[in-house]
């Protein structure tokens, strides 16, 4: 009886290594292809196309810090579309789309909306955003629909880049039967194409 068992545990982990291989593959081809498309985008010398159309945040950092158990290495990438930016009673809002990965295979693919604040060489940069999470080796948050509310300062460098810091929470707004939440912190390069 042990036997059988021991042996469904060891194919069941090897069938849950697999998908988490598609799964890290899946944001590779993500990010590539992305970057590949504004890159064709940007390269179409038909086209007149505005040099600061595209908004990059590449970041990394530490994903759920305050949970000694389950923190993990960050790594993401945010895209903003510049001619989307809308001035609002909020501020300067747009659209923000992206995804980010763990070292223990855990991700999370969102999209949503940010508002943007200068003061002088500094941004404050507010935003919130749904989106999917899967697990993968790493911590379970109790739902696969998370809401990532974050806040990140950053400082201009140059005139289309920046370096920032920012701070996020995920959760799931209590969807799932357990909401432990998770807290992140990141360092940014934000670069403008």
């Amino acid at each position: 009886m042990y036997k059988n068992s021991d042996e469904e545990c060891i194919i069941y982990k090897k069938i849950l290594l697999m998908k988490l291989i598609d799964l890290k593959k899946f944001f590779i081809f993500l990010a590539s292809l992305f970057l590949i498309s504004i890159q064709t985008v940007s390269g179409d010398e038909s086209q007149k196309v505005d040099t600061n159309e595209h908004e990059i945040n590449f970041y990394s950092g530490m994903f759920d810090f305050s949970d000694a158990g389950a923190k993990s290495t960050i790594f993401g990438i945010q895209h903003q579309n510049e001619n989307l930016i809308r001035n609002s009673f909020l501020g300067m809002i747009s659209p923000v789309t992206g995804a980010m990965i763990t070292a223990d295979n855990a991700g999370y693919i969102y999209t949503g909306i940010q508002a943007q604040y200068k003061i002088g060489n500094l941004n404050l940069t507010p935003s919130f955003a749904p989106g999917l999470y899967h697990e993968g080796d790493g911590k379970d948050l109790g739902h696969p629909l998370e809401f990532k509310s974050e806040v990140q300062l950053s400082l201009d460098l140059f005139k289309n880049s920046e370096l920032g810091f920012s701070y996020n929470h995920i959760s799931n707004a209590s969807l799932g039967d357990k909401n432990p939440g998770a807290n992140s912190y990141m360092f940014n390069f934000l670069q403008k194409f």
